[in-house]
């Protein structure tokens, strides 16, 4: 099934109104894809979602055709009330989605209606008094000190694609940025002289951050042999700082398959992936003090309550430390053994 026309609209919404990446738009589809499904055979077999005689298809018969089920979905999704997505839920929840995900396609499910409300193809938000279900609390997976070490040491220096992933892999921990914010990054975004890298985040949001002199002497040493290499190769991509060996824009999943290489290498978590290295960053600053705003800003959060995660792991990390190291507590546990 394809999206209908209504969701379509709201898609063209978040990718040209909202500047939503492409694959944040695909995604927010595919939700409401599913939704979709879910009301146009609930509709197919006679059963009415919205509660109200008034909407022409409850009326549906059950031998409606799969066209005539696709031409109505505009009319099923008006037509939806509290009630339609409260058995939405429960068919999820009845289909073993986690937590996290039931949580995804409920915030899609709020942002499209809100949208219809504005647009006036529905007086209400049918969501707004739907509860997004508890989460499990996750803390972020992160590096030790030593351990970031030891996997930005294990890329050789000597090679130009050596030199990149060398390069790449201390701009991720130097900056916190995103593994898509990385690949993004173009030659004129480095500012050699002020220490400040330019970085396109999500959204089409723009910020500067600031990046170490050790990280910037990576950078220049993979640019030397990276201008090398251009200059004997005619379609090399010239506005690009991060490139494949075919000299065009690498991929995130480039990214990962390389970060995954070098893990092993170093004896780490091959399970790691390289938003740890932006988990570590933050972990790292606000153990050493940094200010909780200050990081929200360094890593782009749109909100201080996503940063905030960070001080549950500090806290973590702060009483593993304490057991481990306090006399006391090393005493006490010799007592039990």
């Amino acid at each position: 099934m394809d999206n209908s026309a209504i969701t379509q609209e709201f898609i063209s919404y978040l990718k040209f109104e909202k500047h939503f990446s492409e694959h944040t738009a695909k995604c927010y589809g595919a939700d409401l894809e599913q939704f979709e499904s879910f009301l146009a055979g609930h509709a197919s077999d006679g059963h009415s979602e919205a509660g109200s005689a008034e909407n022409p298809w409850q009326t549906a018969s059950a031998t409606a055709t799969a066209t005539q089920t696709q031409v109505n979905v505009d009319e099923l999704i008006i037509g939806a009330d509290v009630n339609t997505i409260r058995r939405y839920m429960a068919e999820l929840g009845q289909n073993h989605y986690s937590k996290s995900t039931t949580a995804r396609k409920l915030a899609t499910l709020r942002s499209f209606y809100k949208f219809l409300v504005k647009r006036d193809y529905v007086a209400g938000n049918p969501v707004v008094t739907i509860k997004t279900p508890k989460q499990d609390k996750k803390l972020p997976k992160f590096l030790e000190y030593e351990q970031v070490v030891r996997l930005l040491n294990t890329p050789p220096a000597n090679t130009w694609l050596g030199a990149r992933d060398r390069a790449m892999l201390e701009v991720l921990y130097n900056t916190g940025m995103r593994v898509s914010e990385l690949v993004s990054l173009n030659m004129d975004d480095v500012d050699f002289l002020s220490e400040v890298i330019h970085i396109r985040g999500k959204g089409k949001k723009e910020r500067l951050c600031p990046i170490g002199s050790g990280a910037l002497r990576s950078i220049q040493h993979y640019i030397e042999f990276r201008n090398r290499r251009m200059a004997n190769d005619s379609g090399f991509d010239s506005r690009v700082l991060f490139a494949n060996k075919h000299g065009q824009r690498l991929s995130t999943r480039s990214v990962r398959r390389k970060m995954d290489k070098y893990l092993i290498e170093a004896g780490l978590d091959p399970s790691i992936s390289p938003h740890t290295l932006r988990h570590s960053f933050a972990t790292h600053m606000l153990n050493n003090g940094a200010d909780l705003r200050s990081v929200q800003e360094l890593l782009g959060h749109q909100s201080l309550s996503t940063t905030q995660i960070y001080t549950h792991v500090t806290t973590s990390h702060m009483n593993e430390q304490y057991q481990n190291a306090h006399p006391m507590e090393q005493q006490e546990h010799d007592g039990q053994d």
